[in-house]
């Protein structure tokens, strides 16, 4: 709690800025704040409870199923190559965007991971009463927060979301290959 405070106070009085956390193409691509592509992550819009409470929930459900089939260490790892791989994304792909800032990029790599791993496990997607199998609902979610995103005016780190999935479905891939009976057992047991 002290260092949310701490940084409360350190970005009101301007001796951190937002440039200091939040990852902007501009300063990445004039070679400044490369960190940014760590510490975006760790950092929410206070504007939007729903981003943190949606990345948080799904954090705890499927990141705490994925850290199980792949271990701690992996999960981790995997993780924040995710999530700044989403960000290499955003930038290469929007040079020109505004700032970008949370986990949803490393959450989607996570939740591509298991559309890859479980494909038909089946997925209670935020209040829809019926089961969506993995492989559908997860693409299908970010196709509706584009949708948000393109009629609502609500910024959305899309392209971010499709990095950080694009990196998911990769590493599911991977790992299918490098142990294939172990992945069609996984498979098996979770359609």
């Amino acid at each position: 709690m002290s260092f949310f405070i701490l940084a409360i106070i350190l970005l009101s009085s301007g001796i951190l800025q937002i440039d200091h956390i939040a990852l902007k193409p501009s300063n990445i691509l004039e070679g400044k704040y490369i960190w940014t592509f760590l510490t975006s992550m760790f950092m929410h819009s206070p504007t939007t409870f729903f981003h943190i409470f949606a990345n948080m929930i799904s954090l705890i459900f499927i990141g705490g199923f994925i850290e199980k089939l792949i271990g701690r260490k992996r999960y981790f790892w995997f993780y924040m190559v995710a999530g700044l791989f989403a960000g290499i994304f955003y930038v290469l792909i929007e040079p020109s965007g505004p700032f970008a800032v949370g986990a949803s990029g490393a959450i989607f790599g996570v939740a591509g991971l298991m559309a890859v791993l479980t494909p038909n496990l089946p997925l209670y997607v935020m209040f829809i009463p019926i089961p969506i199998k993995a492989k559908y609902a997860i693409p299908g979610l970010l196709i509706v927060l584009w949708l948000i995103s393109a009629t609502g005016g609500i910024p959305i780190g899309n392209t971010a979301h499709l990095g950080g999935l694009i990196t998911g479905l990769a590493y599911g891939a991977y790992i299918r290959y490098k142990f294939p009976n172990k992945t069609r057992i996984l498979s098996r047991h979770f359609s």
